[in-house]
């Protein structure tokens, strides 16, 4: 079982240990997993999500419900969209705002590992608004950070991501919408609970909170060189 590669069928939990009791990202209908660990006695497997290489821990359940299906490298190979750079994807930056424009105008909360519709964290919202064109970005507000191209705040148009956090690292991402504001998936405390915009120059009291722990920006300039599962058999 250990290197197997499966396929979701519908939208899956992935949680940040074998307890299970925090989530750490989703995995959306379509994607596909490498198993890292598998324990049959146990009651969730360690796993690799592909594409963006995250790790964590799958609820059996899940998979004892028909929620994945057995697949193969081959398959996950012939599923990956092209790598796109510059043009291609400043072409579909605005898409990227319609998504999650869209995102906004439906009942929704924040959620920490949120990464599918409705309930979004930050970084989720901006990872799957930029996979929804076609463009893979990693997973986290940090990674984010460090896989964009750095730009002067006084550069910076419509679709470059936005980060905050302390002097260390960056803990949350929004995406810059023109006219000083960026839209962002905040949490309940110090946010909107969920996807709204705010300003740069901190007008507002989730404003504020955030101007204070602005980091910089990034531009996204090439898409995700995609995890490629070494060469071996299902078990």
């Amino acid at each position: 079982m250990d290197g197997s590669i499966y396929r979701s069928l519908s939208n899956i939990n992935i949680y940040d240990s074998p307890v299970l009791d925090r989530l750490a990202t989703q995995m959306a209908q379509g994607r596909y997993l490498q198993v890292i660990k598998a324990d049959r006695l146990a009651n969730s497997w360690e796993i690799q999500l592909l594409e963006d290489g995250y790790g964590g821990w799958l609820d059996l359940q899940d998979l004892h419900d028909a929620k994945l299906e057995l697949s193969d490298r081959q398959s996950y190979l012939e599923h990956l969209p092209p790598i796109l750079q510059g043009a291609q994807i400043r072409d579909r930056l605005p898409q990227i705002i319609d998504f999650i424009e869209q995102a906004r105008a439906v009942p929704h909360e924040y959620l920490w590992g949120g990464t599918v519709a409705p309930n979004y964290d930050c970084s989720g919202l901006m990872q799957a608004a930029f996979a929804a064109v076609g463009i893979w970005i990693p997973r986290d507000a940090y990674q984010q950070e460090a896989f964009g191209d750095r730009i002067e705040m006084t550069e910076i148009s419509k679709g470059d991501l936005i980060l905050f956090g302390s002097t260390v690292k960056a803990t949350h991402v929004g995406i810059y919408i023109g006219d000083g504001k960026y839209i962002h998936s905040s949490g309940r405390e110090n946010g909107h609970n969920g996807i709204a915009e705010s300003d740069l120059q901190g007008i507002d009291t989730v404003s504020r909170w955030y101007a204070q722990q602005l980091r910089g920006a990034v531009r996204i300039t090439t898409s995700l060189q995609f995890v490629v599962p070494p060469l071996r058999q299902n078990s």
